[in-house]
């Protein structure tokens, strides 16, 4: 490797880009709201799939809550409510789901939702 190769190296910018908490929460919850969406298609053949994803959503938001519920949360009172609530409804929903006696659409409507509010965060 010649002298001016190592220099051109050192002085180049990285190429990761700087991540944000946003930018974090939206890639998860991108992730898990598209493993939930594909196990549901595939929820007569998979059944163990689908209960998987699901679960994985049920911790994501077990995960949102805790974090709202931090005193140190910086997020308005009432959005952190509305986050809290969101949690409560989707463990509930899911055990419904789970007895085949709700759709798994309100879930994937209400992560989808968030990922809207994270993405009009990330433009700002």
């Amino acid at each position: 490797m010649t002298p001016q190769t190592l220099a051109q190296r050192a002085y180049t910018q990285s190429a990761a880009p700087t991540r944000t908490p946003r930018d974090t929460e939206y890639e998860a919850i991108s992730k898990i709201t598209h493993r939930l969406k594909a196990a549901a298609a595939r929820k007569a053949t998979d059944f163990g799939g689908f209960v998987q994803a699901l679960h994985e959503n049920r911790r994501l938001w077990s995960v949102l809550a805790t974090g709202v519920a931090d005193a140190d949360n910086s997020l308005p009172n009432s959005l952190r409510a509305r986050i809290f609530y969101l949690a409560e409804f989707t463990e509930q929903h899911s055990s419904q789901v789970l007895g085949n006696k709700a759709s798994v659409e309100p879930l994937l409507e209400i992560n989808m939702a968030v990922l809207r509010g994270l993405r009009q965060m990330r433009g700002n």
